[in-house]
């Protein structure tokens, strides 16, 4: 039965090719339409995830500010600091979170003979590397080892290492940054970095060896990987904590700085999402134009072949037998179409390659722009709203046929 509906719906298609093709075409093009709609939606999604990604997507930093709210006796505007017992308090008060990291900075002149650069030193505890997602290019990482000497090591930003050495290897030389002898162990890959950005033009050293630079009881900020942990919750406990141990309200937003990169993430992801909704609705109202196509073709062959129609019911054929041959000759122009739509979305997308987004606005940021992504499960949602518009668009011609008169039928000329 499914092969007699198949041969008869290919026979009807080819009685009139010409008007088969074209209409088969507008479904492809509606098909690819949506597939590559969906696609730059999954390649923005992806792009902002790799720009997260890019300078630490689980990362936490808090920082002190001051109050802007009077609190037991104390007035406003006063100064909160850190110091490493807020640090041993919030690993308490956050047990979850993996890593806790300090971080100290002072603007300092560093210089390889004959060079000299003013440059961002950032003391820290070794488990920021994991923290905010810093690549090595050459030589290693500054460990907890370094820490605990108190060695003088220091890892050098890309651009750092241009200005200092060049093309010249900087892993095992020696740099001086305020007259203090450094000595280089590692150099980082490039980071996204954003026009007047200081991100790759920074010397990293352990926060224990930035003793010898400035004064380090006071912390500038501390940094913790959020994995896992409930984002609200989250701060709500920092900032709790924080506020008992430095006497501020715990909802003074201006006391303690919180930056919570997953939760930003995270209402990235309902922008996105909402983007993609459009887009596939953009495709969805471009695809059934298509189906409109379809379904005048169709009516007009339901018109041409009112006799053969009749001649059918005159030999026994029923109702459902003619709604399946006519609905069977929609599916497969639908089908046909949609498999060329979606090779033509393949191709489009391999030719496309890369389509600007952060690179406009950051350096080394390939990373960030927006790839055509054929992914499976939107073929699985494209297929779906093909299959819906093809089987709207046949229904209405195939009930049509269906519901004709047979004696009508056969005296139609």
């Amino acid at each position: 039965m499914k092969r007699d509906l198949l041969q008869q719906a290919y026979s009807a298609m080819r009685h009139d090719l010409r008007k088969t093709l074209l209409t088969m075409l507008g479904m492809a093009w509606g098909i690819a339409t949506v597939v590559l709609l969906l696609a730059y939606g999954e390649g923005f999604g992806r792009a902002i995830q790799s720009i997260f990604e890019s300078y630490g997507a689980t990362a936490v930093g808090i920082f002190p500010g001051r109050t802007s709210q009077e609190m037991g006796g104390n007035k406003a505007g006063v100064q909160v600091r850190f110091t490493d017992d807020d640090v041993e308090l919030l690993r308490n008060v956050i047990p979850l979170a993996r890593r806790v990291a300090r971080q100290g900075y002072v603007s300092a002149t560093v210089v390889n003979s004959p060079r000299s650069v003013t440059l961002d030193v950032l003391g820290i505890d070794p488990s920021l590397q994991a923290i905010w997602n810093l690549d090595l290019d050459s030589g290693r990482f500054l460990n907890d080892q370094d820490t605990l000497s108190r060695g003088l090591y220091a890892v050098l930003g890309s651009e750092a290492k241009d200005k200092l050495f060049s093309g010249v290897p900087a892993v095992d030389q020696t740099i001086r940054i305020n007259d203090v002898s450094f000595q280089v162990v590692g150099v980082l890959q490039p980071r996204m970095q954003e026009s007047g950005d200081n991100t790759n033009r920074v010397v990293y050293i352990t926060y224990g060896s930035m003793g010898v630079l400035q004064d380090t009881h006071y912390i500038n900020g501390i940094w913790m990987d959020s994995l896992g942990l409930d984002h609200d919750h989250l701060t709500t406990a920092i900032r709790g904590a924080l506020a008992a141990a430095h006497n501020f309200k715990a909802d003074d937003q201006r006391a303690v700085f919180v930056f919570d990169a997953q939760k930003q993430l995270s209402q990235f992801g309902i922008i996105i999402l909402g983007i993609k909704i459009l887009l596939a609705f953009i495709g969805t109202v471009t695809l059934g134009i298509g189906g409109v196509g379809l379904m005048n073709i169709m009516l007009v062959s339901v018109t041409q072949r009112t006799r053969e129609i009749g001649v059918e019911k005159a030999l026994g054929a029923r109702r459902r037998d003619i709604l399946f041959q006519f609905l069977a000759e929609a599916l497969v122009i639908t089908g046909a179409g949609g498999v060329l739509g979606i090779l033509l979305s393949y191709a489009v997308a391999f030719s496309v390659g890369r389509l600007t987004l952060y690179s406009a606005m950051a350096k080394y940021a390939a990373a960030g722009d927006i790839r055509l992504v054929v992914a499976p499960r939107i073929l699985l949602i494209a297929s779906g709203i093909l299959g819906l518009v093809g089987i709207l668009s046949g229904m209405f011609p195939a009930m049509r046929a269906a519901n004709l008169d047979p004696i009508e039928a056969l005296r139609y000329e």
